[in-house]
């Protein structure tokens, strides 16, 4: 008979995702980001972070980041025709862990259009083989590089100062 419950509730937890999820967070223990061969470096597409082993910061901290629906309210009144973005970040780096996820659900709650943003993955240096990217002078990561009319307008760099919602807001609001 108890066999029997706990075979049920088994079941019942795999049919919602609970066991799945615990599962995940084990396996995330046993994953080393330090290990260069975990990382991504250079150009890369965002859809990346939502496969494993990145899914498995990424996709919690995505899920459970709670923005300003004032802020983001605001910033749905914004015109982002001219705006693109440069993201900078490691996937070894416990910020970028942080930060970049909450960014991206951000964008989506905003709908900025992902065509006008670039990741660029950097190695334990601060470093990607990518042309030009001396030119950024990265020395933190994340680094959000926000531009208007290909002009840099303004960076959020490893952690925002309120909000990453009110930091976009506050260096997008100048197009306004």
């Amino acid at each position: 008979m108890k066999n029997k419950v706990v075979t049920s509730l088994i079941l019942i937890l795999l049919s919602q995702g609970f066991l799945i999820a615990t599962l995940d967070v084990n396996a995330q223990e046993k994953i080393n980001f330090s290990a260069p061969e975990t990382w991504l470096i250079g150009y890369f597409m965002p859809q990346q972070l939502s496969i494993k082993p990145h899914s498995l910061w990424f996709v919690p901290e995505f899920d459970n980041y709670q923005y300003d629906e004032n802020v983001i309210g605001k910033l749905l009144n914004l015109d982002f025709n001219d705006v693109s973005i440069k993201v900078i970040m490691g996937t070894w780096c416990s910020d970028s862990h942080r930060e970049v996820p909450r960014f991206m659900k951000i964008l989506t709650a905003i709908n900025f259009p992902l065509e006008k943003v670039t990741f660029i993955g950097v190695d334990h240096n601060k470093f990607a083989p990518v042309d030009g990217y001396d030119t950024l002078q990265i020395e933190r990561v994340p680094t959000f590089i926000f531009y208007i009319k290909n002009v840099e307008a303004g960076r959020i760099i490893e952690n925002p100062r309120t909000s990453l919602e009110q930091n976009i807001l506050d260096i997008l609001k100048v197009k306004e």
